[in-house]
């Protein structure tokens, strides 16, 4: 499997975004495939960076297409990018 980083934008409805924030972080949870998620600090509108480990991008798309952030249409731009790593903590584990 390969690593993907996915890059969020999220919409500008705080209220929004907070009532369905639970379901989010619930389903990102159950993601055996998450290594890492978070949101990026000091953006405007909100961002967050996604890192997974899965077979391509576009099974990765198929899985993400189910957060609940998306359903409800709270991610206005969604990106997935091959990633990588050739040094730090996750570049041993890319090598093999």
């Amino acid at each position: 499997m390969s690593y993907f980083a996915v890059h969020y934008t999220y919409s500008t409805d705080q209220a929004r975004l907070d009532e369905v924030r639970p379901q989010h972080r619930a389903f990102l949870g159950q993601q055996p495939n998450l290594v890492a998620s978070g949101p990026l600090l000091g953006t405007s509108p909100g961002r967050a960076l996604l890192v997974f480990r899965a077979q391509s991008a576009d099974d990765l798309a198929a899985q993400l297409d189910q957060d609940p952030f998306r359903v409800a249409g709270l991610i206005v731009e969604r990106e997935i990018l091959g990633w990588h790593p050739v040094l730090g903590v996750f570049a041993d584990d890319a090598a093999s």
